[in-house]
C-alpha cells in the first residue's frame, strides 16, 4: 500500500497560502478556511486560519470577493455625478463618504459652503455615526449570543434611517451632500424628529450597557482578548475607535477640524487596555459624544442657503427653471458636461465610524477626475487581525472580527 503524503506540495499553494508557516507546509498544523461565506465575517471575507488544535497560530485575510472598481468608475463620471458612487463604499457610512468626497472637490476648485449646510452636514454625519455604531453593537452582541441587544439597536437605528429618508428620499444610499452644500434644505419636520431622537436615545444607551457592560459572559468573551498596544496600532496604521481603545487620542474632528467641528465641544473617548472590551467601551462613549455634537449644532442651526451661489459649479435653484431659459441651459450643461476642475491634487480626510477616511483627488483641467484614490479605515484595520488573534481560540475569532468593525465595501473598492 503506498504511503500517504500528508505534506502540502509547494506547487499546490496559492499566493495566500505561501504566507503560512513551515509547520503548515509540513503538516504539523492545520489550515482551515473561514469564509468567504460565513455569517460572522460580516461580508464576503475569506480568512485562512492556521491552527494548532483549537488555538490560532496565524490568520491571513483574503479580500477581493466584493471588488467593484469604484475608484475607476468614478474617474469616468463628472465630479457631480461621481457622488452617487461614494455611497457604495462603506455602506454604513453613506453620508460620511459623501462628505469627504465633497470636501475634496470643494478644496480642489475652491468652492464655498454656506454655514447652514455645514451645520446640517455635521448633524447628519453624527447621526450616521451613531447608526453605524448601532449596527456594530447589535451584530457584535449577536455574534456572542446576545440576541436582545441586536433587536434593540436596530429599533433605534430605524429612527435615524427615517430622518435620512425624510431629508434625501433614501434610507441608505442618500447622495444628499453635494459639492457646495446639500441637495436641498431639510424639511420642516426635521428639527422635531432629531430632537425626539435626542430625548430618547441616552436612556437607550443605558439599556444596552445594562445588558452588556457588567455581564459576566460578555466580559469573559471580550476582556484580555485581542490586545494591541498603542505602538503596534500606530505602526500598523490603525485608526478610529480601535486606535483610541489603545490609548491614542487621535480624532480628525479634533486634530484637523473640518465642516465647522471646531465650533462644537466634545471629548475624544480613549481607553488603555487595547482589548475587545476596551473597543466596546470607546464606541459606547462615542455615541454619547455624537449626541452632544448634534445637540449643539441643532441649537445654533443658522438660517440661510444650503448650497453655494457659485454658478460655475452649482446648478441654479429649481424655482428658476420655470422662469429663466438661461437657468435651464446652465442646468443642462452642468449635468451633461459637468464643470472643469483645475490641474492639481488634493487629499482630504474625515473621521468615519471606523477611522480615517481619506480621498486623494486629482484634476487635469477637465470635467472628470483624473485620479481618485480612497484611504479606507477598514482596509488598514483588517491587517491587524493576525496580531489580535494569535494565541487565542478559534471561538474568539468571532469576537475579534466584530471588534475591528470592518465593512467589506470599505475594503474591496
Amino acid at each position: 500500500m503506498p504511503e500517504i503524503n500528508t505534506h502540502l506540495d509547494e506547487n499546490m499553494l496559492d499566493g495566500i497560502t505561501r504566507l503560512v508557516t513551515e509547520d503548515a507546509i509540513e503538516g504539523k498544523t492545520m489550515l482551515l478556511n473561514m469564509g468567504p461565506q460565513h455569517p460572522s465575517t460580516h461580508g464576503v471575507l475569506r480568512l485562512l486560519l492556521e491552527l494548532d488544535g483549537e488555538f490560532v497560530i496565524n490568520v491571513i485575510p483574503d479580500i477581493g470577493f466584493l471588488h467593484t472598481g469604484v475608484e475607476k468608475h468614478m474617474e469616468y463620471k463628472t465630479f457631480e455625478k461621481a457622488v452617487v458612487m461614494t455611497d457604495r463604499l462603506d455602506y454604513l457610512n453613506n453620508l460620511g463618504n459623501n462628505l469627504v468626497y465633497c470636501l475634496a472637490v470643494e478644496k480642489l476648485v475652491d468652492l464655498d459652503v454656506p454655514p447652514r449646510a455645514q451645520a446640517i452636514r455635521v448633524i447628519l454625519t453624527e447621526l450616521q455615526r451613531i447608526a453605524s455604531h448601532l449596527v456594530w453593537l447589535g451584530t457584535h452582541a449577536l455574534d456572542l449570543a446576545a440576541m436582545s441587544v441586536f433587536l434593540y439597536c436596530f429599533r433605534e437605528r430605524e429612527m435615524i434611517l427615517d430622518i435620512l429618508e425624510m431629508c434625501s428620499g433614501q434610507r441608505m444610499m442618500t447622495s444628499y451632500f453635494r459639492p457646495g452644500g446639500l441637495w436641498r434644505d431639510v424639511p420642516v419636520e426635521f428639527e422635531d424628529a432629531v430632537r425626539q431622537f435626542l430625548r430618547i436615545f441616552p436612556a437607550r444607551i443605558d439599556e444596552y450597557e445594562a445588558l452588556l457592560t457588567k455581564n459576566p459572559l460578555f466580559l469573559e468573551r471580550t476582556q484580555h482578548i485581542g490586545v494591541i498596544k498603542a505602538e503596534e496600532a500606530i505602526r500598523w496604521g490603525v485608526t478610529g475607535p480601535s486606535l483610541r481603545a489603545s490609548g491614542v487620542a487621535h480624532d480628525l474632528r479634533k486634530v484637523r477640524p473640518y465642516s465647522g467641528y471646531e465650533q462644537y465641544e466634545f471629548d475624544v473617548p480613549t481607553h488603555t487596555d487595547g482589548d475587545t472590551y476596551a473597543r466596546y467601551l470607546v464606541r459606547m462613549e462615542e455615541m454619547r459624544q455624537s449626541l452632544r455634537i448634534v445637540q449643539q449644532a441643532l441649537d445654533k442651526l443658522p438660517y440661510g442657503p444650503t448650497r453655494s451661489n457659485n454658478r460655475k459649479f452649482v446648478p441654479p435653484p429649481r424655482s428658476e427653471l420655470g422662469t429663466s431659459m438661461e437657468a435651464v441651459i446652465h442646468h443642462f450643461k452642468l449635468f451633461t458636461e459637468g464643470f472643469p476642475a483645475p490641474k492639481g491634487a488634493v487629499y482630504v480626510a474625515v473621521e468615519s465610524p471606523r477611522g480615517e477616511l481619506g480621498v486623494y483627488l486629482e484634476g487635469d483641467g477637465g470635467t472628470k477626475p483624473y485620479r481618485i484614490h480612497w484611504r479606507t479605515p477598514s482596509f488598514a484595520n483588517l491587517q491587524v487581525l493576525k496580531l489580535l488573534a494569535k494565541g487565542h481560540l478559534v471561538a474568539d475569532l468571532v469576537a475579534l472580527i466584530g471588534t475591528i468593525d470592518i465593512v467589506l465595501g470599505d475594503i474591496d473598492r
